[in-house]
């Protein structure tokens, strides 16, 4: 069951450990979803929650901006990163519009699956998650809160985006700084998880028109009428080698 901090990825990791030597072994030599961060030096993270990644970061010695739109979540966040002087965190809703507001859905796994979309089958994997509170939020897109922060977006050269079925639209925000980065990496599923939400071709259709193309994909959870949930990271053309 989903514990108060816990994510439906370590939902998933408890509940399909490799049964076979050739899962264990395909396992084994997969190669790391994250293997990108060790060809960047900066880093944006939209939809930060606590910022669990900030030690792996850290480690890396990569420049962070944290973006987390839930007021509550956002305290723990910046106090998870008081002692990490190369990472930043700023409380927004990201979207591919400014100063729109929006009905954002608060879930009780510590706001890990919390969106502006209502949950659809995203409860068929995750039962356990369910919306607590609902609470109004203005948004703005990734290029006016760099712009409004005096951000250099040249500074970092990987995006991260984890918001939940909305991810397409924060994307649309950044196509002003596109541009500058290296790599986006993106959660998404290939089903309705959340009701109208982006889903893999929407991603992929975008990503190609851009100049970017498929560098790492890593299922983590598979939904019983098919389809599955994905971290993919692309990488920018020019940058393939």
């Amino acid at each position: 069951m989903l514990g108060s901090k816990s994510t439906p990825k370590d939902y998933l990791i408890k509940m399909s450990k490799p049964k076979t030597i050739w899962e264990r072994t395909r396992r084994l030599f997969t190669l790391s979803p994250n293997r990108f961060l060790r060809q960047v030096s900066g880093v944006i993270h939209v939809g930060a929650n606590t910022g669990e990644e900030s030690g792996k970061y850290e480690k890396l010695g990569l420049r962070v901006l944290w973006v987390e739109p839930i007021p509550k979540v956002f305290e723990e966040l910046e106090r998870n990163i008081s002692q990490l002087p190369r990472q930043r965190a700023i409380k927004a809703l990201v979207t591919d519009r400014d100063n729109e507001t929006y009905q954002f859905h608060i879930a009780n796994n510590n706001g890990a699956s919390s969106s502006i979309l209502e949950l659809k089958d995203h409860k068929d994997i995750w039962p356990d998650v369910v919306y607590t509170e609902t609470i109004s939020l203005v948004s703005t897109t990734l290029s006016s809160l760099l712009r409004e922060q005096v951000i250099d977006p040249s500074s970092f050269d990987a995006l991260i985006i984890d918001t939940q079925g909305s991810e397409l639209l924060v994307l649309k925000g950044a196509e002003p700084i596109l541009k500058n980065f290296k790599f986006v990496k993106t959660e998404v599923a290939d089903f309705e998880s959340y009701a109208g939400c982006c889903q893999l071709a929407d991603i992929e259709q975008f990503m190609t028109q851009h100049g970017f193309r498929e560098f790492s994909r890593n299922a983590f959870a598979r939904h019983t009428k098919g389809g599955a949930y994905y971290d993919i990271t692309y990488k920018r053309k020019a940058q393939i080698g």
